[in-house]
């Protein structure tokens, strides 16, 4: 290989690593305390339906993958929509993060949610009217920071759990029901 090809090859290289490390978005540790700090606002803002304060701690283009929806949900303005739901369909929502534990840029939180269903509200089986009954399940989620921000989190729970609470129940499908 001649000298000028070994030189316009390692210019390249290093072109290239620098277009890739521009684009890469910023991920370091997150301590306890941002996590705590961050997890209190976040009860402050479902519990007190203030949630213009998750602009505060969520990226704006946020993922959030949450076993309740058959699809993913996209955006802080949609998680919104989403969370506004809740706060329609259920009096005083009340929510608790009971655990924590932080790993690097991740944060995992073990929750609490109680409330009495008042409005009819989305479930992935479609609208459930209001029952009037009370509700209390926990579920966990797990959040990846990035520049400080949740970018990206995944939601898990027994969904049938609060529907049982309410008083749905849950009916197989008969002998000869077309699939």
């Amino acid at each position: 290989m001649s000298r000028f090809t070994q030189v316009g090859a390692i210019v390249i290289l290093l072109l290239l690593c620098s277009v890739f490390a521009c684009q890469q978005q910023e991920t370091r540790e997150v301590t306890r305390e941002q996590a705590q700090a961050m997890g209190d606002t976040w009860v402050q803002a479902r519990n007190q339906a203030k949630l213009d304060m998750l602009d505060r701690i969520y990226h704006p283009d946020v993922v959030v993958h949450d076993c309740s929806v058959p699809g993913d949900i996209r955006g802080l303005d949609a998680l919104k929509e989403y969370y506004a739901n809740t706060h329609s369909a259920f009096t005083n929502p009340n929510f608790s993060l009971d655990q924590m534990f932080v790993d690097g840029d991740r944060i995992m939180w073990i929750w609490t949610f109680r409330a009495v269903s008042t409005d009819t509200f989305r479930t992935p089986l479609g609208n459930a009217p209001p029952t009037g009954k009370e509700v209390t399940f926990s579920g966990v989620a797990i959040d990846r920071l990035v520049d400080g921000k949740f970018a990206e989190e995944w939601v898990y729970f027994n969904v049938l759990d609060p529907l049982l609470q309410l008083g749905f129940g849950v009916v197989p499908p008969q002998a000869g029901d077309a699939k």
